[in-house]
């Protein structure tokens, strides 16, 4: 049965479920912003390898907590447009709440919240975890810079740009052309078997390379490439 949180209660059970996830933790916040206490916690699951995912619509962060977050390299950030669900989930318990991330432990504001076991609330646990990651699936996975936040399909390094063919342009220049967003391009192209995908890594398969497409590796991750007269179908 879901339990009501309070102020103080979500604050005490968002801890919990954070130091208690033993496999995957997602945390959707629209701030990206970190109090200490957060810092720590997250630094112990990097420790233990404990995949986690940040979803954020709006990032305070300052250069040095970049470069802190640059240095997990287990913690993975994902940013989403229009953002404005909290919600924090492990691999058997979530929380629904009012609570902003970088309110954590901020007894002064009044939030409230729900608490969810997935083994007491199998049915609300699922449909809270699926739309966590429908909202990870229509998020651009980005890792964040001290100069800018660069998404992996959005932007390339300028030294990688002489590497692309004059014919060939990047996912995201591709989904401008076909009038798409790029996440509804990435579906397309994943559901027509041109890539593939696995436990949110993407690779090119052999039908996209037939296609003509490239897989390309710089500073900021991987993306592809693809000729500019291309069209999935």
């Amino acid at each position: 049965m879901a339990k009501f949180l309070n102020t103080s209660a979500t604050n005490y059970y968002l801890e919990e479920l954070i130091k208690s996830a033993s496999d995957r933790l997602i945390l959707i916040s629209p701030y990206l912003k970190l109090n200490d206490r957060i810092k720590e916690l997250l630094e112990d699951k990097n420790r233990l390898k404990i995949d986690v995912r940040i979803i954020y619509g709006k990032s305070e962060l300052q250069p040095t907590e970049i470069s802190w977050l640059n240095e997990l390299s287990f913690i993975r950030t994902s940013f989403c447009k229009n953002l404005h669900a909290k919600c924090y989930i492990n691999e058997s318990s979530c929380i629904i709440t009012s609570l902003n991330l970088y309110e954590f432990s901020q007894v002064n504001n009044n939030e409230m919240g729900v608490y969810v076991s997935r083994d007491s609330d199998p049915e609300m646990y699922k449909d809270t975890y699926e739309e966590a990651q429908r909202i990870i699936r229509i998020s651009d996975e980005v890792r964040i810079s001290l100069e800018k936040v660069t998404t992996k399909e959005t932007e390339i390094e300028q030294s990688s740009l002489s590497e692309i063919s004059a014919s060939k342009i990047t996912t995201s220049k591709l989904a401008v052309q076909l009038k798409l967003k790029t996440p509804e391009l990435l579906e397309k192209l994943i559901s027509h078997g041109y890539i593939n995908e696995v436990d949110s890594k993407q690779t090119l398969t052999p039908k996209g390379e037939n296609a003509g497409g490239e897989a390309k590796s710089g500073r900021f991750g991987s993306y592809f490439i693809w000729p500019d007269d291309f069209s999935p179908n």
